[in-house]
């Protein structure tokens, strides 16, 4: 049975997708972090991110390098975008890529479990336009 994951990428579940590319893809987390939590996934249904491919493993951190990046200019404020594999929530890789103020942006327990659904649009938009504006083209959405 496909995950969750793989359900939104397929178009059976709305996503914010931000990225596309033939390893992988990009979302924003529905229960986010922080503004701008985003989720760099395998297309592959592979649980833990050790048993990945090495190249794909390594492609997932090129992307969430320049998603990071982008962030940069989405969230000015952040002190730093940080990047985190947990893999409990499902049992599918995926990369947290999250603005930070502090480590307790990286506590579970503060995910905004009911974000307006305009914020995420936002956030989503102006991400999409930070990567495109940095020259990537596997950019989706808007």
């Amino acid at each position: 049975m496909p995950t969750i994951f793989s359900r939104i990428r397929a178009g059976e579940i709305p996503g914010r997708l931000v990225w596309s590319d033939d390893l992988c893809f990009a979302m924003l987390d529905i229960r986010p972090l922080h503004r701008g939590h985003t989720l760099v996934i395998p297309n592959a249904e592979v649980d833990q991110w050790t048993d990945l491919e090495p190249a794909v493993a390594s492609h997932l951190m090129q992307v969430a390098h320049s998603i990071g990046r982008a962030l940069t200019v989405v969230e000015p404020g952040a002190a730093r975008v940080g990047l985190m594999i947990a893999g409990f929530e499902v049992p599918h890789t995926h990369l947290h890529v999250v603005p930070l103020e502090s480590m307790a942006n990286l506590d579970f327990r503060n995910a905004e479990t009911s974000p307006r659904a305009d914020d995420l649009d936002a956030a989503a938009s102006e991400l999409r336009a930070a990567l495109r504006s940095a020259g990537h083209d596997r950019v989706v959405g808007d």
